[in-house]
């Protein structure tokens, strides 16, 4: 089974505290620019609505790469993304439907949720319980 992230929007205060663990696990800077799960706040809506990569399984980003840094975990269906093989092509950007991939222009490189390896460090960091790791069926 794959394990994705499940939001919900009800539950969400936009305070950011999932961006800033994110980014100060996985890029040692607290910014939610450099996050791998993002809020969108709506000014005339009544949601904000968490977001992040869907662990799709027919992953584009991944089929698309053209130097393979985009992996597939058999065991969880995690698909994950080294930046060590990343050359900054962009592809995975263009590709991915949902515009969850992100490229961060400073290092030349793409970034995409990879669930923390398993244990997300954005959910503990929500207060509200706005966000929950689910396996997909």
């Amino acid at each position: 089974m794959t394990k994705t992230l499940r939001f919900i929007p009800e539950k969400c205060t936009a305070c950011h505290q999932c961006e800033l663990a994110c980014s100060g696990i996985n890029e040692g800077v607290f910014s939610p620019e450099r996050s791998r799960i993002r809020i969108y706040q709506y000014s005339n809506g009544p949601a904000n609505i968490p977001h992040a990569c869907h662990q799709c399984d027919d992953a584009w980003c991944l089929f698309s790469c053209p130097v393979g840094a985009i992996t597939k975990n058999e065991s969880d269906g995690v698909k994950a993304l080294d930046r060590n093989l990343c050359v900054g092509c962009k592809v995975c950007t263009i590709s991915c439907p949902y515009g969850k991939i992100i490229y961060i222009s400073d290092t030349g490189k793409a970034i995409k949720c990879d669930l923390c390896g398993g244990d997300p460090v954005c959910i503990p960091s929500c207060a509200p319980g706005a966000i929950e790791l689910v396996e997909r069926p």
